[in-house]
């Protein structure tokens, strides 16, 4: 998978430019405009995560079905009114998991601050333009959701990303939303899911009370994250080592990228000798990376690692954004945003 995914990428980093105008109805010249307008949009603080981002967007591309895209509510309206709740996601192209995760959570925030209109803004132009290949349905990038609100007369912006940590992708958008902040009143910021110990030990208790019927003493629930090369990847360490000090001695929290790794897991769960394995992302979504990464046939995968060495495995593909108390986290940070 991981040679293919290679392949695919180094197609993509030289076309990805053209990505936006392939394969459109020339008879919908507003859409094609806007969307080529996203591809042209990639700036270079984005840079840092586009590997990533083509990546995804490469094994995406090879799914015939990840749900109804028609179901998701994309946000992208005009006629507002003066006050906006921008909601800024990675994104992904599987559809079912866009709409019951970063959908979910965006009809929270929505609940939460009534008097405000709540919009979408993806940070991946790659998935950006292949769900609008795919399936004809155009999502705003953050530079387009900004110009939009812009254009709509909004007075106060509030932005909460739907990011884990305070990371790269996180300081880039403060970056591009700085660009816009003479066009308003004023902008706030809502803070990234595990931010204060308080949001590690709720984010422990949801994860906790969402696996409990699995905890059985004999199997070992492993979460994947993604893992990033700055510094904020600590987190996933400390989300290890509060579980641990907090008797959760059976769950582990490995990353796709970087520490812990695979590796680091599967020497834990064959020295505990568990007979089992749950597998589960810790992400916002479910995923690529849940879906192949961690679920995959393919020999490089997790759940085909942990089989080679015997075990048992049940993946469970729901990001965190399926989860009531997560999003009521995401909800608190809106409310709190400064």
């Amino acid at each position: 998978m991981k040679k293919m995914i290679t392949a695919i990428l180094c197609l993509s980093l030289m076309t990805s430019v053209f990505a936006a105008g392939c394969g459109k109805d020339d008879s919908s010249k507003e859409s094609s405009s806007q969307s080529s307008s996203q591809a042209e949009s990639s700036s270079a603080a984005e840079e840092s995560s586009q590997a990533e981002t083509e990546a995804e967007a490469a094994v995406e591309e090879e799914e015939e079905d990840t749900g109804d895209a028609s179901l998701d509510n994309i946000r992208n309206q005009d006629n507002i009114g003066d006050k906006e709740l921008l909601v800024v996601s990675f994104g992904t192209s599987f559809n079912d998991s866009r709409r019951l995760t970063i959908g979910a959570i965006e009809d929270s925030l929505e609940k939460a601050l009534p008097d405000m209109a709540v919009r979408r803004g993806f940070t991946s132009n790659i998935i950006i333009n292949h769900i609008y290949k795919r399936d004809g349905v155009v999502i705003d990038d953050v530079d387009d959701a900004l110009k939009r609100a812009v254009s709509n007369g909004v007075k106060e912006l509030v932005v909460q990303p739907t990011h884990l940590m305070n990371g790269l992708e996180y300081n880039e958008l403060v970056d591009k939303v700085g660009e816009y902040a003479d066009a308003f009143e004023s902008v706030k910021f809502g803070k990234p899911l595990l931010t204060s110990d308080d949001d590690f030990a709720r984010v422990e208790k949801a994860i906790t009370d969402w696996t409990k019927e699995y905890d059985d003493g004999e199997t070992a629930i492993c979460f994947m994250g993604h893992g990033t090369e700055a510094d904020s990847n600590s987190v996933y360490q400390k989300m290890q080592d509060l579980l641990t000090k907090d008797g959760f001695k059976n769950y582990f929290v490995g990353t796709v990228e970087a520490e812990p790794s695979i590796d680091d897991l599967l020497a834990a769960v064959k020295k505990g000798g568990y007979k089992r394995v749950v597998l589960e992302p810790l992400m916002v979504v479910a995923g690529d990376h849940a879906n192949n990464d961690m679920a995959g046939d393919e020999e490089d995968s997790w759940k085909s690692k942990f089989e080679a060495e015997g075990l048992k495995v049940e993946c469970l593909l729901r990001g965190l954004g399926e989860n009531e108390e997560i999003r009521q986290i995401y909800a608190e940070h809106a409310k709190a945003a400064e």
